[in-house]
Parts: C-alpha cells; sequence; structure tokens
C-alpha cells in the first residue's frame, strides 16, 4: 500500500479532529480491495468531501482536482503532496487524463467527482462521462461512494455518512465500445448506483 508521508501524516491529524466535528459513520469501506487499480466514484457537496473519503479509507486517493486550486503556490504544493493533479473542466484537458492513467497504470486509486462540481442543494447533478471514459481506456472497475449528510448539506457537528459500493467491472457498465453512448449510459449506471447507497442510508 503506497501512501506519500504527507499523506499519512495528514490522515493521522484529520482523522480525530474529523471524527469531533462531523460525527461521520462509515458503510461498506471493506469493499475497496487492498491493492490493484479502481477508479472512485463519488458525488460532490462540500470542499470537506476528499477528506472525508480519505479518512474513511486507508488506501491513497489520488483526485483529480480542478485546475484554480493549483494557483496558490503553498496549496498547490500541499495537496500534490497529497495526491491531487490538476484538470482544465470543459476543456478535454489530455495532460490530466494522462497523469489519471498513469494513476491507475501503477496501481493506485483515482478519484473523480463524478458531477464534476459541488452540489449547492445536496441534490444530485448530472453526471459527467470522464469516469467512464478512463475506466473502458484502463480497463479497470468502478467504486462508487456516496457522502449523506443529515440535512442535505454538510455541516459541522452534524452526522454525515460515507457509504462505499462494490466495484463494477467495465463489463457490467457495458462499456465494450468507446462511443458517446456508451460513455453517458455508463455514467449514468454509476450515478444510480451511488443513489441506491443514499437510498439505503437514509432508510
Amino acid at each position: 500500500m503506497k501512501r506519500s508521508l504527507l499523506y499519512m501524516i495528514g490522515r493521522l491529524i484529520l482523522i480525530p479532529i474529523f471524527k469531533l466535528l462531523f460525527f461521520y459513520k462509515v458503510n461498506g469501506k471493506e469493499n475497496v480491495p487492498s491493492d490493484g487499480s479502481y477508479i472512485i466514484c463519488s458525488n460532490h457537496m462540500s470542499n470537506y468531501d476528499p477528506v472525508l473519503l480519505a479518512i474513511t479509507q486507508k488506501r491513497q486517493i489520488n483526485y483529480m482536482a480542478k485546475a484554480e486550486l493549483f494557483k496558490n503556490p503553498f496549496f498547490s504544493w500541499l495537496i500534490r503532496g497529497l495526491g491531487a493533479f490538476p484538470v482544465h473542466r470543459g476543456a478535454g484537458d489530455s495532460k490530466a487524463i494522462n497523469e489519471a492513467e498513469n494513476v491507475l497504470k501503477e496501481g493506485k486509486l483515482l478519484g473523480i467527482f463524478i458531477e464534476g462540481t459541488r452540489s449547492k442543494t445536496g441534490e444530485f447533478l448530472r453526471p459527467k462521462s470522464g469516469a467512464a471514459i478512463i475506466a473502458q481506456k484502463m480497463n479497470v472497475p468502478v467504486i462508487p461512494v456516496c457522502i449523506t449528510p443529515k440535512n442535505k448539506k454538510i455541516r459541522i457537528f452534524q452526522k454525515v455518512t460515507i457509504s462505499w459500493g462494490k466495484p463494477i467491472t467495465p463489463e457490467q457498465l457495458n462499456l465494450t465500445t468507446s462511443s458517446g453512448e456508451a460513455y453517458r449510459a455508463a455514467s449514468k449506471q454509476i450515478m444510480g448506483e451511488i443513489k441506491k447507497l443514499r437510498e439505503n442510508d437514509l432508510q
């Protein structure tokens, strides 16, 4: 299990802090294998989301993050040390795609927020096709994850549930061809699994 020193230190510091701030509950963390390449696909509700996922899973998650976050030199150094790399949204960023592929070639976890941006209302947004495209090209499974706060928005001193689903293979996503239609259908299927996780958590 390869993790950067900064990632391990940050996790040790943040786990007790977040336990106090968010009263978080974790379901299904055993669904993430201890090794191998997987794409982690989560909904996106707040700036806390990458930390909430990181502290509930021992393996390091390497995130595709919006390029704007890398403008500040110190913050750029920090999040790069934690495994993030920039992507220019809506621009067909080939460099970011190549970096994502390299992450998976090295047997690591790639983190993608499938909606592409944060939901301001707490409701699910339309999924983007990036995760499906990479899953098809690299032939790696996708693991759906759902972050569900108590009252639609993540706030401190309120309960939040992080649920990890079972891996979905490219075959199960019907990613047999590299077509836009197949990518859109696979993205909807992944989002459907994320929605099922929320439905279970709200029961």
